[in-house]
């Protein structure tokens, strides 16, 4: 998508955060505040529930690999057409790996956007285990996300430091969501950062 000059470039706001972070509660207030779409990885992940059941007889972790990327193709689809469309589109997804980061970029160039991180870590360990704890003590929806903290330490091992890659040039904001600050405090960082 070309832009004339002097018109703005539409914003792809990738959230980056290990589940439990807070970064879904920081992700609707910023797509609230902006008045955009916020495009949720876990939607797409959570229609695949009974597809997984049926796979999982044959092979358990082919099926999960195979529905993750379903979930991601899906994604990277809607979030073409929100850019297209010339809306800043807020991405809520773990960000977990430097090939998903590289394929946001594609998509943003593809419509003249520009990336921008907003990356949640838990600085409060106790918090943080706490969070993951009353979720999978909640039942519902996220399925497939980490429901105790030993879970969530698998997790971990199997990223095997992956996580932690260089995103070069691309801005990148990192918010400590365990601090006791409202959620508006945040937001207002967020939108600081991406005015100046």
């Amino acid at each position: 998508m070309a832009h004339t000059k002097g018109e703005e470039r539409p914003i792809l706001i990738a959230m980056k955060g290990h589940p439990g972070t807070g970064k879904s509660t920081l992700a609707n207030a910023i797509a609230k505040t902006l008045k955009c779409p916020l495009i949720d990885k876990d939607h797409f992940r959570d229609c695949t529930y009974t597809i997984q059941q049926a796979l999982m007889q044959t092979s358990p972790t082919t099926a999960t690999k195979l529905l993750n990327d379903l979930s991601y193709e899906a994604m990277w689809g809607v979030i073409s057409t929100q850019l297209g469309l010339g809306l800043n589109v807020v991405v809520d997804s773990p960000l977990s790996r430097r090939a998903y980061l590289d394929r946001l970029l594609e998509l943003a160039v593809g419509c003249g956007a520009r990336v921008v991180i907003v990356e949640c870590k838990a600085g409060d360990e106790v918090e943080w285990r706490r969070r993951i704890e009353m979720r999978g003590a909640a039942g519902g929806p996220g399925w497939h996300k980490p429901s105790t903290w030993r879970e969530m330490e698998g997790l971990l091992e199997a990223y095997n430091g992956c996580w932690d890659y260089d995103v070069g040039e691309v801005p990148k904001l990192v918010l400590d969501t365990t601090t006791p600050v409202e959620v508006a405090e945040m937001v207002s960082k967020v939108i600081e950062f991406l005015n100046s």
